[in-house]
């Protein structure tokens, strides 16, 4: 039997699904992702309002800056609000730096320290970073063989399926950073030059599965709490990004734990969060991005969109969002 839960919101209404007969005692572990510009403190207070996760991954951190003491590093490392469940991710191509970075994290309160070796963005990659560590096996080895004995916390990777497509070649490579201490791998099962595009071929994240005796999580087109459990079939963790932004309560919905929700609430509540876990010069683009997503929850999505990035501050953002829903019918029609 299925438990309808309703929020009563007069404008724009979220609907859950509880199943009482699921078994979620044997679900999967579901991480957030580390996304640039989103996977902050204030989304992640956010998403721990909810329910929260079972491990949050922070959005890329550069170890030449933050060895640097960059004038923002204060932010990317603020572990809160649950550091027992935060896994600091660096990225690098220079493997002294990374060894450095990883002693400064090693001291912070944290669950794991994850090397980014699947960015195939051109700005990581010219620099020897992200998914080109894919590129040289021994190479890559040296490099966790150099870390392991640096950091007493969970040391883990985040890979794509390589430069080309050999799955081959991958399971080579996964078994050489197992070899040297990694403790735990997320697949992104794409190519670097695919980026985002096509398919996410998970077929491969359950292949891998089979092949390593660490854990390995699975990243990459998951849509919904449905793909959310029934992913976990083919890894240990599920890892969520832009679902995760779009639906902050998506970890509680996939636990069957989800309550109604109001959009508008929502959204004025990541504004608050912002303004308080983020420096100023990072409130625009950072509300910009997480509205780009979040909007989809509305009907006429792309409109909001169009209004909130016209707006210079978050105060304007707060005042255009709060008028979009005093303009909207009870049907969601403007």
């Amino acid at each position: 039997m299925a438990l309808r839960i309703k929020y009563p919101h007069p404008v724009q209404r979220v609907y859950f699904f509880i199943n009482k007969h699921d078994n979620y005692t044997m679900s999967p572990s579901f991480i957030l992702a580390p996304m640039a510009e989103l996977s902050h403190r204030a989304l992640r207070e956010l998403i721990e309002s909810f329910g929260g996760a079972d491990e949050y991954f922070t959005e890329m951190i550069s170890a030449a800056a933050l060895i640097d003491n960059g004038p923002f590093e204060s932010w990317y490392l603020d572990g809160g609000p649950c550091p027992e469940k935060l896994v600091y991710q660096l990225v690098s191509g220079n493997a002294n730096l990374l060894g450095k970075a990883v002693d400064i994290l090693d001291k912070k309160e944290c669950l794991g320290i994850d090397i980014n070796m699947g960015c195939s963005a051109p700005l990581i990659t010219r620099q020897g970073a992200g998914v080109r560590w894919m590129a040289d096996i021994d190479k890559a080895g040296a490099l966790i063989q150099n870390l392991r004995p640096r950091t007493r916390r969970r040391l883990s990777v985040k890979l794509r399926t390589g430069i080309t497509d050999d799955f081959d070649y991958l399971v080579r490579f996964c078994r050489r950073l197992e070899d040297e201490g990694i403790e735990l791998i997320t697949l992104h099962p794409r190519t670097a030059k695919e980026k985002f595009k096509g398919r996410a071929r998970w077929n491969y994240v359950g292949m891998l599965r089979k092949e390593l005796r660490i854990p390995l999580y699975g990243n990459g087109d998951i849509a919904s709490r449905e793909e959310m459990l029934t992913r976990g079939d083919d890894c240990t963790g599920v890892m969520i990004g832009r679902l995760a932004v779009r639906r902050p309560w998506s970890f509680a919905e996939a636990r069957g734990r989800a309550h109604g929700v109001s959009i508008q609430e929502t959204g004025l509540r990541f504004l608050e969060l912002l303004a308080r876990y983020q420096p100023p010069e990072f409130h625009l683009s950072r509300a910009r991005r997480f509205f780009s997503y979040f909007c989809d929850n509305l009907k006429w999505g792309t409109h909001v969109k169009n209004l909130l990035n016209r707006e210079p501050g978050l105060s304007g953002i707060e005042k255009a969002w709060n008028q979009y829903f005093l303009e909207v019918k009870p049907d969601g029609q403007l």
